[in-house]
């Protein structure tokens, strides 16, 4: 996370203006994520001991609010950095970035109190709640995206697709993890298994997610003929 928010802020310097603001949303969303990394990795660290080998509880929870937390700011961001990026007409995007990021500030706060509830029903109904939001925001990226970025070039529409189907892929372990409990999936390997599948999802749902952000900015630049403005870093 933090080594992708250095190349983030670094690459800024090959964008022209209209694009820097969706690539400083993609350095908001990992430093953030960084940091939220850093607080569970201690948590853990306090709530699990090696004794002989094996990890056993300390007797101090783990505290996995700091994923929601993170994901209640990251999660906003990274709808709000895709529209942002397609530098859609400002009628257009400020209604669309709106709508999405309240859609998955919702998405996000409805889930949290199924997640933290040992109850059946509690959790389901949460969950169901949460999917509604989660269903527009698809239905958005889909249908109200694909029609303003209509005119786009062919490489864009490309990436634009790819982007939004890395989102899809990734987002969609989230409610596999959720609804494991109800499932009757409890125990070590349960947690072990949520928090790595977790963690993969996040490094692919937001440091991947922003270089595909980069890319969809450097091809818009490309099918206009622009260049940044500034000096201009290579990478190898």
């Amino acid at each position: 996370m933090l080594a992708s928010f250095v190349f983030f802020v670094l690459s800024r310097q090959q964008l022209s203006s209209a694009y820097r603001p969706a690539m400083i949303m993609s350095s908001l969303v990992v430093v953030i994520a960084g940091y939220h990394y850093l607080r569970i990795f201690s948590s853990w660290h306090d709530a699990y001991h090696l004794v002989n080998g094996v990890y056993v509880p300390t007797g101090q929870p783990f505290n996995d609010a700091y994923r929601y937390v993170d994901w209640l700011l990251t999660v906003p961001l990274l709808c709000a950095e895709l529209v942002a990026v397609m530098n859609l007409k400002a009628g257009v995007r400020g209604p669309l970035m709106a709508k999405l990021v309240v859609a998955a500030a919702l998405m996000i706060g409805l889930g949290y109190p199924g997640e933290v509830s040992t109850d059946t029903t509690t959790r389901t109904v949460w969950g169901l709640l949460s999917t509604v939001p989660f269903i527009y925001i698809l239905y958005a990226l889909w249908s109200e995206l694909s029609r303003a970025a209509a005119g786009e070039s062919a490489e864009v529409k490309v990436l634009l697709r790819n982007t939004r189907l890395l989102l899809l892929g990734t987002w969609g372990f989230y409610p596999i993890a959720y609804l494991m409990p109800l499932m009757g999936v409890s125990g070590s390997n349960a947690m072990i298994s949520i928090q790595v599948g977790y963690s993969f999802a996040d490094i692919f749902a937001k440091c991947g997610y922003g270089v595909m952000i980069y890319a969809i900015a450097r091809a818009k630049m490309a099918a206009n003929d622009e260049v940044a403005e500034g000096p201009a870093l290579r990478f190898a």
